[in-house]
């Protein structure tokens, strides 16, 4: 008894349940049936999805070929290849002939996440230098030969001049020894005096030349050690230079930032085991992030109703809640077909008017673009007006009439409605069933449509 008392009663909840669910669902249907006409401020804008990016960015850039370590500090966002301009590798070389550096491409081995928060100086990213080790070694090499050679003049030199200094000290002697016997032979016949003065005339110029001979060669020897020198300066500051470029293989932040990769044409990011061309030096970006960008694209019917200075409201796919404002400040002149676009898009870009910490750059956006305000209008959905073969715009009101309306300006969602309906008035969002037995109203208003 007690079973079937619980079974019954079973029954009877189920029931009311079931006519609960069947009320709720009729009532849900009747309000997604019906929508209310709305009147009040009308806004009248153009819509797209677009993405955030920075105004303004500091290139983060790999070395350069042919660009001294002085130049370099004075580019923004320069980290790379600086050498004073030389031969045709592009750094400096002896006598101007440049050493075996040649352009190629570099390859990055690591590289900090993207979004990293950097300072002045951080780390972020080490090149292979694997193809330019070799050119330092050699032009070490070479250093090392001409610092070899250096010392070697300078000794055998000493050396030379050393025994010139000698041979001067001899001859002297000689030309004392010669002078005495010119004075010792003036008791002896005159043709004694004559062969000793002759003698003595002879030493005396053999000390001139050499004399004279030792200026010339100590000269010669100075210029040569001098050239040397000179030659061995440039070398070293050749292989200063190289160690220099070798060092901006490990990039490090020009100023502060966050670390943004860089794009390729293709739309591919840069990252580890990317190369970066002599060409195009640029490893990562740090942007501004003070002032952002939300770059979108119009199709060709509506852009010609953009001019700069629109206010543009913005939303961001990750913060919903929250609604920046911004103004359009450059509309693109020449139309590009895009991925999955029949019609010409045009680029318009928007500044926002402010920012917070949250804002990132590729951050997707959607962007409103504020064509023109209405302070009051009546106004209803695009999907209740509905129209026969005559063009001739009606709604169906709940009232079971089918109103013919004037319409005016619309946006997206919304078009108002000039005349034929007031605030308040509950209209078909759907043409409704039996449709035909509506009674047909305001046919007055088709001749002042005309």
């Amino acid at each position: 008894m007690k079973k079937r008392i619980l079974i019954f009663g079973g029954i009877f909840l189920a029931l009311v349940a079931l006519g609960v669910f069947n009320k709720l669902s009729s009532k849900k249907k009747t309000i997604n049936m019906f929508t209310e006409v709305k009147s009040g401020i009308f806004e009248i804008s153009v819509p797209n999805a677009g993405e955030l990016f920075a105004e303004k960015s500091i290139d983060v850039m790999g070395p350069e070929l042919g660009q001294s370590s002085e130049e370099s500090g004075n580019q923004q966002g320069g980290t790379g290849g600086q050498s004073r301009p030389g031969g045709q590798g592009g750094f400096g070389g002896q006598g101007g002939r440049g050493s075996s550096m040649r352009a190629m491409d570099f390859k990055i081995l690591d590289i900090v996440p993207e979004g990293t928060i950097v300072k002045e100086g951080d780390y972020i990213a080490q090149l292979d230098r694997t193809n330019y080790d070799n050119t330092l070694k050699d032009e070490s090499e070479k250093l090392k030969t001409l610092q070899t050679n250096l010392e070697m003049k300078i000794l055998d030199t000493t050396v030379v001049l050393t025994n010139l200094r000698d041979e001067i000290k001899n001859q002297k002697i000689t030309v004392e020894e010669a002078a005495i016997d010119l004075e010792q032979s003036k008791y002896e016949p005159p043709a004694t005096i004559r062969q000793a003065e002759t003698k003595l005339n002879k030493q005396q110029r053999a000390l001139e030349q050499k004399l004279k001979a030792y200026e010339l060669r100590q000269a010669q020897t100075l210029a040569d050690i001098d050239n040397q020198k000179l030659t061995l300066d440039k070398q070293e500051r050749l292989v200063k230079e190289i160690q220099d470029f070798l060092s901006k293989f490990t990039v490090t932040a020009p100023v502060d930032g966050m670390v943004i990769y860089k794009k390729d044409r293709m739309g591919n990011k840069t990252k580890a085991g990317s190369s970066i061309n002599m060409f195009d030096r640029v490893v990562a970006t740090l942007p501004d992030l003070s002032i952002m960008i939300s770059k979108t694209y119009v199709n060709e019917i509506d852009v010609t109703k953009i001019i700069p200075g629109q206010e543009v409201h913005v939303t961001i796919d990750a913060f919903p809640d929250k609604l920046y404002k911004g103004n359009v400040i450059s509309i693109g002149n020449i139309g590009e077909q895009l991925p999955n676009s029949d019609a010409k898009m045009f680029e318009v870009l928007i500044r926002l008017n402010a920012t917070d910490e949250t804002l990132r750059p590729a951050m997707t956006t959607w962007n409103k673009i504020i064509i023109k305000t209405i302070d009051y209008a009546v106004f209803i959905p695009l999907e209740c007006v509905q129209a026969g073969q005559d063009s001739i715009p009606y709604v169906y009101k709940r009232n079971k009439t089918r109103q013919i309306v004037i319409l005016g300006d619309q946006n997206d969602k919304n078009v108002i409605v000039k005349k034929g309906l007031e605030p308040g008035t509950m209209i078909y969002v759907i043409q409704p069933e039996e449709h035909e037995n509506f009674k047909l109203v305001g046919k007055e208003l088709v001749a002042e449509k005309k």
